[in-house]
């Protein structure tokens, strides 16, 4: 069964259980990902025989698993459809979870976090997607956003649980928590959520003999300039999102604060992710999404200067707040921003693909955090060279042509063979 969110009549009644259930989804997601920043400076101390350099490399192999993960999302998306693509991926992630949490050696944990890497990269591209093909063009930003908040709601989580645990407490209580949700929410979304509008049998019509992945599409005329833009700033995005928060309890321990307040202080930005998401969503939907993206990479990249000033422990929280609202909400809204930048059959091997790329970023940011910390440069370094990808993400922005607020770059109309009702409300 398949249905279209809108705010009225029936998809209004469905809209609700839909977006709770996928910012849950967001949420397991979010907790997964900020669990290995959090328990860092606890693997340091562990009898796992963890330095710097290796909690990189693992931190990079992540975003390995990650890379694969959305370009299996790319793929399969429109050959499997989203839904199943979106359970499968949420089961690999919860049992990488757990092996994470009972792992005695670092090979095997570094295995494990690739595995979580490998279901988060299939679940992130897919449930952005998923909600967008459910949303009428007019909620797309709005729903998106609201979904993502999840997102950061579940990173909050792993930060406030593990400044409440640690370090008296063993860090495996934080990897195992991470997993246990996934036993009541496999079986909830496969009972409520609806299957989207664009199936395999709806979109195959549209698909081209040789068209992989719909990569031949996506440098079609009219599209191939959005696309590499697209690309570029994913890869700056996911750098900033993944070499901060993997590294932002260390690096803060570095400059001389208790790992308590460190981890608060990651709190802090987590909290203005999620706000940077719902409130950038709906801005969007009024102001239109480019400047919205371009000014929270500016906002974020001003952050994290303003850090080297070593500014005083309240200024230093509302900094954290900022710099969560501009580089994590901007990446999340950049997703939103490509949502509704290309016809409907393109919607899934786009961000799909997007992210692919922007994985490489996120394979960068964590060993150069890791390289910055091992090295005698300052403390002050890892601010500045963060903050340089902000500006460029948003120079990258400002660059994406606009076709007009909230139409596809190409492709105006639904894919032939799509549900009347979608067909209506897209």
């Amino acid at each position: 069964m398949s249905v279209t969110l809108s705010g009225n009549g029936a998809g209004s009644r469905r809209e609700l259980p839909v977006l709770l259930i996928a910012a849950v989804f967001a949420a397991l997601e979010g907790y997964d990902l900020a669990s290995y920043g959090v328990t860092i400076p606890s693997l340091l101390e562990s009898d796992l025989n963890v330095t710097k350099q290796s909690a990189g490399y693992v931190g990079s192999l992540l975003a390995i698993g990650m890379l694969v993960g959305a370009s299996l999302c790319a793929l399969l998306i429109r050959k499997v459809g989203s839904r199943r693509l979106l359970l499968g991926g949420a089961g690999l992630f919860s049992i990488g979870m757990l092996v994470c949490a009972v792992a005695h050696t670092f090979g095997l944990f570094g295995l494990a976090r690739t595995v979580v890497g490998l279901g988060v990269g299939i679940v992130l591209p897919t449930l952005t997607a998923y909600i967008a093909d459910l949303s009428a063009p007019e909620r797309r930003t709005r729903n998106v956003g609201a979904m993502m908040a999840g997102y950061a709601g579940g990173a909050l989580l792993a930060a406030l649980l593990a400044s409440f645990l640690l370090p008296e407490a063993s860090w495996r209580w934080i990897y195992g928590a991470g997993a246990l949700p996934a036993i009541v929410l496999l079986p909830l979304a496969i009972r409520v959520l609806p299957e989207s509008p664009y199936t395999p049998a709806t979109t195959k019509l549209t698909t081209q003999r040789g068209d992989v992945g719909g990569l031949r599409s996506l440098f079609g005329s009219g599209v191939w300039l959005p696309t590499l833009l697209f690309w570029a700033i994913s890869f700056c995005g996911l750098m900033l999102v993944f070499g901060i928060s993997t590294w932002l309890p260390t690096i803060m321990q570095a400059a001389g604060y208790s790992l308590g307040s460190s981890l608060l202080q990651a709190a802090a930005m987590w909290v203005g992710a999620a706000v940077g998401m719902v409130a950038g969503g709906r801005l969007a939907g009024r102001l239109g999404i480019k400047p919205v993206v371009v000014t929270s990479f500016l906002a974020g990249a001003a952050a994290l200067l303003l850090m080297t000033l070593k500014p005083p422990l309240p200024l230093l929280f509302v900094l954290m707040f900022v710099s969560g609202l501009g580089f994590i909400g901007s990446q999340v809204l950049t997703n939103a921003f490509i949502v509704t930048r290309y016809p409907d059959h393109l919607r899934g091997p786009a961000i799909g693909w997007a992210l692919s790329v922007g994985r490489f970023g996120a394979i960068v940011g964590p060993s150069m955090g890791g390289a910055i910390l091992s090295s005698s440069l300052g403390v002050s370094w890892n601010f500045y060279l963060f903050a340089i990808p902000g500006v460029v993400g948003a120079l990258l922005a400002a660059c994406v042509p606009l076709i007009g607020a909230g139409r596809p770059v190409s492709g105006q109309h639904d894919a032939p063979g799509a549900p009347e009702a979608a067909r209506a409300n897209a």
